[in-house]
């Protein structure tokens, strides 16, 4: 009797800028069902462009979920934690999905597209427990969940010489007193706030700028449809050139978010992590009128161990899953490590029990003691 073969594995989707990167020389790695540029001229280089000029990041692999419909506003007020019906359009927030035990489903960044529609942007692992969630919690409400990911491309320039790229490129255009025009654009750009967005027009096709972003730095992320991705990826890169700025993959935008103290997914936010635990427990609105899964966990909660920054001497760096140490006694355990190449020191985020966070600490790397001191987080932020 002879078995049934497996089912081959299904191949990565690839970025409508994968041939792109090819030209470029990219290394290439898969995340979440994709495959995604790593690297292009070196981790450390591209890191050090995006905090002294700027760098350009192909984030297709991100999914975008619309909600829309005359009762879009309450739907997602019963869906997730903060309260996306007080927000204005043209404004963004940051908030999470969770469970009803209060866990994190996945963090997500909202966007207000129309009095009664909305842009969901989830992480890209986490795209149909996302859009399964939203759709069965806006069941009840007038409002339509549509998952648009295939339909939608994400670029992001981050970097101090972002905006002045973006103000010196050709083609951008908005809406302003009756008449579209390049000079109301820039306007518009340069006063842009942090979580705001710009509805704009790239030689005629609709391009959704937002300042928002991963890496500490000030930056933009800039939506568009697939198709146009090559050329508008092709001219920030040509424009920036003079100045510095590079394509940059996804290995240097870990070390970049974990300088800024970004949690990701899967390490420093999980099903089991409580919003206070990660600190970001100032995203619980106990004055929220409605009732969302996990409110009764996480409000007033408190206990369990919580996410601290740690520091070390020389040039070892901890790495996720290397044991806290305080004393002999296990603490905690590191989510995320890297040697910063901004600060030249090994720098790491960890989980540790609360009586322990002021406590003389040690990381155990592969058998041998680290020593460390504990510091607020983040560990990288810009002055000016």
């Amino acid at each position: 009797m002879s078995e049934t073969p497996p089912e081959p594995a299904a191949a990565p989707q690839r970025s409508p800028l994968h041939d792109v990167h090819v030209e470029a020389g990219a290394a290439f790695t898969e995340f979440a069902g994709w495959s995604m540029p790593l690297r292009y001229s070196g981790d450390l280089a591209e890191h050090r462009a995006v905090r002294t000029a700027a760098g350009l990041f192909d984030l297709s692999h991100m999914a975008e979920i619309v909600v829309v419909g005359p009762e879009a506003p309450q739907a997602l007020d019963a869906a997730l934690l903060g309260e996306p019906s007080a927000m204005s359009v043209g404004q963004a927030r940051y908030t999470l999905l969770l469970n009803e035990q209060g866990g994190v489903l996945d963090d997500l960044v909202v966007y207000r597209t129309g009095d009664d529609r909305y842009l969901v942007v989830a992480n890209a692992a986490n795209r149909e427990v996302a859009a399964t969630a939203l759709e069965e919690r806006a069941q009840g409400f007038d409002a339509v969940v549509q998952d648009e990911t295939e339909e939608v491309g994400l670029l992001a320039l981050q970097g101090p010489v972002a905006l002045d790229v973006l103000l010196e490129a050709e083609g951008f255009a908005v809406e302003g007193d009756g008449d579209v025009t390049e000079a109301h654009f820039r306007e518009r750009l340069a006063a842009l706030g942090n979580y705001r967005f710009l509805a704009a027009l790239w030689e005629g096709h609709p391009v959704l700028i937002a300042r928002t972003g991963y890496t500490g730095e000030r930056g933009y992320e800039l939506y568009a449809a697939p198709s146009l991705l090559p050329r508008l990826w092709r001219a920030l890169l040509e424009l920036g050139a003079g100045s510095g700025v590079v394509p940059v993959g996804l290995a240097a935008r870990d070390t970049l978010r974990l300088e800024a103290g970004m949690p990701l997914y899967g390490h420093e936010l999980t099903e089991s992590t409580l919003p206070h635990q990660a600190g970001l427990g100032r995203l619980v609105k106990p004055a929220k009128a409605a009732d969302y899964p996990g409110r009764s966990a996480v409000e007033g909660a408190s206990g369990g161990r919580v996410l601290i920054g740690l520091v070390a001497e020389g040039r070892r760096a901890a790495r996720a899953g290397h044991p806290v140490l305080a004393g002999d006694r296990e603490v905690g355990v590191v989510t995320s490590g890297v040697l910063s190449p901004t600060l030249g020191t090994p720098v790491a985020m960890a989980y540790v029990d609360q009586d322990a966070a002021d406590a003389d600490l040690a990381v155990d790397v592969r058998g041998t003691r680290l020593p460390v001191r504990t510091v607020p987080l983040p560990f990288y932020s810009r002055k000016a």
